[in-house]
């Protein structure tokens, strides 16, 4: 049992680049899973806020100055030797070179294709979620419209197919049409729909409403496994059936109002990455990051 071990504090932290790679660290020489890849970082401190952690264990393992951070998940993780809360951050911005500072080696990797190993057990689905797009693009198009919405796309993109007037036909054709688009641009295809309707179509997975949310007791067989929620208990469900991410249903009217309701959401942490969805009152990318979200919702039609 684990419910007697202490769970230590830790934050990792992933260097993030311009062209989405990002930065791993081999564990060094009597460690504990010594040889190992992992995020950098270390344990907090007695009276050390997260961020003044991360800003130390990154000076101290490489020899930078990390001036910009966003917080991105929070997770436990029991080991042989401890039980950890791991809380990540996404570093945006530092200043220096990294360097060894304790023996260990350093690796730039492509989100889903990492060349290293092996990796820190607690490291598989950090991995996964940092392979996620910055935008999911909800939309209810018609096959008529879809080369026009893959036009549109911001790039590289979760494209969610959220069309219930359609018939199962009308979707497959539908999911058919848009699918070597979006796989062109390394992006996903999900579909919100009943997820019997899905198999055997080009499809990256499934993503639940609230309701189906709700009533789920086991995570559907799929890839890529998303839900809408509307509340705290929501997203702790979400993350308690181990989903890929969460789209966060924001009421807010305005960007400032949002900010603080998204603070609300993930004040104590951070289970599973989350797309905030506000609609118009939507704060920037790199505002929303700045509350803890991994990236934004945007409906049809919106540009950012």
């Amino acid at each position: 049992m684990h419910s007697s071990k202490k769970i230590i504090p830790v934050v990792a932290g992933a260097l993030m680049r311009a062209d989405g790679a990002f930065m791993l660290g081999s564990r060094p020489a009597g460690k504990p899973y010594a040889g190992y890849w992992e995020f950098p970082g270390g344990k907090v401190e007695p009276g050390e806020s997260l961020f003044d952690a991360l800003v130390r264990e990154f000076s101290e393992e490489m020899g930078i100055t990390v001036t910009h951070a966003t917080p991105w998940l929070t997770r436990v993780h029991h080991y042989e030797h401890a039980s950890v809360e791991l809380t990540f951050f996404r570093i945006w911005a530092w200043n220096g070179e990294p360097q060894s500072c304790e023996g260990q080696a350093f690796a730039w990797q492509m989100p889903g294709q990492e060349t290293v190993s092996p990796m820190l057990p607690a490291n598989g689905p950090i991995l996964k979620s940092l392979s996620l797009p910055d935008y999911c693009v909800r939309a209810c198009p018609k096959l008529s419209d879809a080369a026009a919405l893959l036009g549109a796309l911001p790039g590289r993109a979760l494209l969610l197919v959220d069309a219930p007037a359609l018939q199962r036909d009308e979707l497959a054709a539908l999911l058919q049409a848009l699918a070597p688009g979006v796989h062109a641009a390394g992006g996903l295809l999900l579909a919100k729909a009943d997820p019997a309707w899905l198999g055997g179509l080009p499809v990256d997975g499934v993503h639940l409403s609230q309701q189906a949310l709700s009533a789920l007791r086991a995570r559907p067989d799929f890839p890529w496994v998303g839900a809408e929620v509307g509340s705290a208990a929501g997203l702790a469900h979400a993350a308690a059936l181990a989903l890929d991410y969460a789209c966060v249903a924001l009421c807010a009217t305005d960007v400032a109002l949002a900010g603080r309701e998204l603070d609300d959401y993930l004040a104590e942490s951070i289970p599973l990455p989350v797309f905030a969805d506000a609609g118009r009152a939507m704060p920037e990318l790199d505002v929303a990051r700045s509350h803890g979200a991994h990236g934004v919702v945007l409906t049809q039609g919106e540009a950012r």
